[in-house]
């Protein structure tokens, strides 16, 4: 399974930036999105299934962060906006057959390396 992501970047308060995290080596899974402030606990930021009838976001970013994907490149987008000061963070992208909690960091097993968003 490889996971490989892109977009990060820094932005001004109110930007926006869109991730992407392309998938490989794995089917009908959920991928989620992570991060990770310096200091701070791993927070889930929002996951889809791969068949793309489930998401589902943290309170912190809804209304703000949407997922979206292309199946036939199996790609998935989160496109964030209204961007916060805390919303920096290193933000992962996750893949895993989910069980129990959607945003739980510990029930996805494939990382990406993860991709910088700095809001300033």
């Amino acid at each position: 399974v490889q996971l490989v992501e892109s977009g990060g970047g820094s932005v001004q308060v109110g930007g926006s930036l869109r991730l992407s995290c392309t998938a490989s080596g794995i089917s009908s899974y959920f991928m989620g999105w992570f991060r990770q402030a310096p200091g701070k606990e791993c927070e889930g930021v929002a996951t889809i299934h791969s068949a793309g009838h489930y998401t589902r976001y943290a309170d912190s970013v809804k209304g703000r962060f949407t997922l979206s994907q292309d199946n036939a490149k199996k790609t998935v987008y989160l496109q964030m906006d209204s961007l916060k000061p805390e919303d920096t963070a290193m933000y992962y992208c996750a893949a895993g057959f989910v069980r129990l909690d959607l945003l739980g960091d510990y029930e996805y097993a494939h990382w990406g390396q993860g991709t910088q968003v700095t809001v300033s």
